[in-house]
């Protein structure tokens, strides 16, 4: 049976769950938010999206506490529901998390060439108008082999890493937050909207950005995908899952509310560079550099904590059998997935040549998907609290209506993803290409991998120590 090593302390995951949550991209996008939709908009628009991930968070909480094993939400879909069921939960992840790694290939030099214009020099090619050039792609993919590295001796090398770069993230945040607040006024913040700019009133701004700010907070179940690896309780683990959320929504919103205080948050909307602009126009440049920081901070944590994230999925999948069995196979001495690690890393290598508007169309897909999980992962827990009543949860969520909330939320957000006339549908019909092609591919590989195991067998292999408790629950039910 192959078990991963624990080796990932509390801190770890809370680094691991937060830091992955915190990207790169709010630094310079807060410009284009206010201009959209308001400074108020946009940070009341955050605290309701956090609470609408909170709601998810919830269900993944449980059921992690419960299962603490590789693959997250594949494995309790799995168990609620049937093998195919199973699998595609797997595979969406499968789809959300591959197009991160290589959206994050090409996004690394990108981020590098807005301060180091050489940087975009040698173009190779263009794909949607956009021209690839050479040294960004090699940064990307010099980047993608650090991961690689990073993760090849193990979580405790990795995620030390990461874990540094989390408290350096807080502590520039911190800085910047206090700046912002010290040397701004609530003067530039009122009136928090301004519907002739944004063309939207107060509550559809408010609403409006919701969507967009789930985006800013996908990725929290990063804490369940490696909750195997995991050497605290799986109490903790299912708090953690929580806390990442907390944390991040939490940072998010003080970010964009000292950006919104330290100037007047108007001025801000007409510039391009967002905090960085906003912080340098107050005549504090310093800091300026240090909000530039957080954000090629923050790319790199996301990078990682998906880069392995995407790894321990392909190995849980097949480890039940619904892959390969090459990628179930794990290093004796380290116990840990390196044919995983490999064909991830060449994943990230197949699609990052592709140049950021092509794997635009991956992320915006990738948002369908994210919801289509959600609402799956909390349909997931109802029926686990319904057909293994007497199972052993040690975090258990008491408030059990909560978790239905998120499942609504993430049903409206496929709805206005897939309906015509909402305003927020798929804009290209690649990305309906797309969205079609990997669901289609799915039920190719689920239809032609040899299972060389019985479905047992691959049940046993994929809950490991957490078999027991499963077969006890589902015997006291029958």
């Amino acid at each position: 049976m192959a078990e991963l090593k624990k080796t990932l302390s509390g801190t770890a995951l809370v680094a691991v769950g937060a830091a992955g949550l915190i990207g790169s991209s709010f630094v310079y996008l807060s410009s284009q938010l206010f201009a959209e939709f308001s400074a108020g908009g946009v940070i009341i628009g955050m605290l309701l999206a956090t609470f609408l991930a909170c709601c998810v968070a919830l269900a993944i909480s449980e059921l992690t506490s419960s299962f603490p094993r590789a693959g997250g939400e594949f494995v309790y879909a799995y168990l609620a529901f049937n093998r195919p069921v199973g699998f595609l939960m797997g595979w969406l992840a499968v789809g959300v998390f591959c197009g991160i790694v290589a959206f994050y290939v090409t996004a690394t030099g990108f981020l590098l060439g807005q301060v180091i214009p050489a940087l975009n020099t040698i173009p190779l090619y263009s794909i949607g108008g956009e021209a690839i050039h050479l040294p960004v792609l090699m940064i990307g993919l010099g980047m993608l082999f650090l991961n690689l590295w990073m993760n090849w001796y193990g979580t405790t090398v990795a995620f030390s890493i990461q874990v540094m770069m989390f408290i350096t993230i807080v502590v520039l945040g911190l800085a910047v937050v206090f700046v912002g607040f010290d040397h701004g006024d609530i003067s530039n913040f009122l009136p928090a909207f301004n519907e002739e700019l944004t063309g939207r009133t107060s509550w559809s701004s408010v609403f409006s950005f919701v969507l967009p700010a789930l985006g800013f907070l996908t990725g929290f179940s990063i804490v369940a995908i490696l909750a195997e690896e995991a050497s605290v309780s799986a109490r903790q683990v299912g708090r953690i899952v929580i806390l990442s959320v907390v944390i991040a929504g939490a940072f998010y919103t003080l970010m964009f509310m000292a950006t919104a205080w330290v100037i007047p948050w108007e001025t801000t909307a007409s510039f391009s560079s967002g905090t960085i602009d906003a912080f340098r126009h107050a005549g504090f440049p310093i800091i300026a550099y240090l909000a530039f920081a957080i954000g090629v901070l923050g790319l790199l944590t996301t990078f990682l904590a998906v880069f392995s994230s995407v790894s321990r999925l392909l190995f849980s999948l097949a480890r039940a059998g619904l892959l390969p069995k090459f990628l179930a196979r794990i290093d004796n001495e380290q116990r840990i997935p390196r044919n995983a690690l490999l064909f991830t890393t060449v994943i990230g290598i197949a699609l990052g040549w592709l140049g950021p508007k092509s794997l635009v169309w991956l992320l915006n897909v990738g948002g369908v998907y994210v919801a289509m999980m959600w609402l799956l992962t909390v349909l997931t827990f109802y029926r686990l609290r319904k057909t293994l009543p007497s199972l052993h949860r040690p975090y258990r969520v008491r408030l059990t209506w909560f978790p239905a909330i998120g499942g609504v939320a993430a049903l409206l957000i496929i709805a206005a993803n897939l309906l015509p006339g909402t305003g927020m549908t798929l804009k290209s019909n690649v990305e309906y290409m797309i969205l079609c092609s990997w669901l289609v591919f799915g039920v190719l590989v689920y239809l032609f991998t040899g299972k060389d195991k019985s479905q047992q067998a691959n049940l046993e292999d994929m809950l490991g120590d957490s078999y027991e408790a499963f077969a006890k629950a589902k015997a006291q039910n029958s």
